[in-house]
């Protein structure tokens, strides 16, 4: 049986891994200047010239062009000035700040609080383990209905005392990098690893045994790494430990081990 899964030391090496205009001038007129000899000739001019009957004088009146009349201005329109009308004030409406609502402190699992049993299982070669609190039962694996639409990783539904149990081919979810044609055949599911008071069941070959643990014995994942469904390695065992409850979420949204 040993030749169909992988060694404890490939087993290792994988829980390690997973871990401007001028004008012009104007000309004024000259005098007419006229002199004492001009004078002279004018008065011998008057003498020689015979007197002339003086006739009647018509009085002509004197034409009196006509007076124009006054064009009549159109009505001067009288801009009033422009008065600027001030705008309506806008009144912002303040929403009131919400209070601060502090983060809830994380949920202290009990198993992570002293000494804690956990229950050990194999599946292809890698043993796995989950706290025994969070065991929802064991039971033998039975006929299993698949279901379209389903991840690959879905094995099928399987009826338990009129309960349906969603059963996980576990082997390709926890390693779906190692899962191939191969190593499908060669797998011997026996059991279903019911995940707390959910409806999700871990399809698992072999149970091993229960075991009880200290805090130190496991090296613990850090929240801030990827496999939240890892909460840590068993290291004397090299063992991976599940995170139930986030291993209960990554199923129910159809994410693989990954995510």
């Amino acid at each position: 049986m040993s030749d169909l899964f992988a060694s404890k030391a490939v087993m290792r090496n994988y829980l390690n891994a997973l871990l401007t205009e001028e004008e012009e001038p104007k000309v004024k007129a000259k005098a007419l200047v006229v002199t004492t000899e001009q004078k002279k000739q004018l008065n011998e001019l008057l003498a020689q010239a015979s007197p002339v009957q003086a006739k009647p004088v018509e009085i002509v009146k004197p034409v009196v062009p006509p007076v124009a009349k006054p064009a009549v201005q159109a009505p001067k329109v009288v801009e009033k000035p422009l008065v600027a009308v001030p705008a309506p004030a806008v009144v912002a409406t303040v929403k009131p700040t919400p209070p601060v609502v502090p983060p809830a402190p994380p949920v202290v699992k009990d198993y992570r609080q002293g000494r804690f049993q956990a229950l050990f299982f194999e599946v292809a070669g890698l043993k796995v383990a989950l706290p025994l609190k969070e065991l929802g039962g064991i039971h033998q694996i039975g006929t299993l209905n698949t279901l379209p639409g389903k991840p690959a990783w879905y094995k099928g539904v399987m009826l338990y005392r009129e309960q349906k149990i969603n059963v996980v081919n576990t082997a390709m979810w926890v390693m779906p990098e190692k899962y191939d044609q191969a190593l499908a055949e060669k797998l011997n599911y026996q059991y279903v690893i019911m995940l707390g008071k959910s409806s999700w069941g871990l399809a698992c070959e072999t149970l091993v045994n229960t075991v009880s643990l200290e805090q130190d014995d496991v090296k613990w994942r850090a929240s801030d790494t990827k496999r939240a469904w890892l909460a840590g390695l068993i290291k004397q065992h090299m063992c991976a430990l599940l995170d139930v409850d986030a291993m209960i979420s990554l199923l129910a949204q159809g994410s693989g081990s990954a995510d």
